[in-house]
């Protein structure tokens, strides 16, 4: 087999590639496009969900409200986090890009950035997921 200049096998397998990519660098930069990405996808699936779930209207209002039954269920109130992290992180995120794209200074301090996006994403984050989930201990609204 070849060698490639990392020193691996030009036949590596898919996880050896995928590894590879996932731990380039590895730094702050690098995880906030990963998660940007995922969260990404994320968000188009539940849009992609959300106009079936509105379609189901047009064929009934029995099917429509099935359909509700579900959304009130506890996994749904897990998804509902799920979707919390995913809505606050990319929009976090995005203003992120915008100020390192538009403010030629703000490169510098691109790490500093992160880690202040990671803190407002925090204060906000926590007890938003908390209140979505107390009703599912008996806490809160919907009890």
């Amino acid at each position: 087999m070849a060698m490639v200049s990392s020193g691996r096998t030009a036949k590596a397998g898919w996880w050896e590639s995928f590894y590879e990519g996932v731990t380039y660098r590895g730094y702050e930069g690098h995880w906030a496009w990963i998660l940007h990405r995922v969260t990404g996808l994320g968000i188009l699936l539940f849009l992609a969900l959300h106009i079936v779930d509105i379609f189901l209207l047009s064929l009934g209002p029995q099917i429509f409200n099935s359909l509700l039954i579900l959304y009130r269920s506890p996994v749904a109130r897990v998804f509902d986090v799920f979707l919390l992290f995913g809505v606050l992180f990319h929009a976090l995120n995005g203003l992120r890009i915008v100020i390192v794209d538009f403010w030629p200074g703000a490169t510098r301090v691109h790490k500093s950035l992160f880690w202040a996006q990671v803190l407002i994403f925090a204060i906000i984050f926590v007890p938003s997921a908390v209140a979505l989930l107390a009703p599912l201990f008996g806490v809160g609204r919907g009890a």
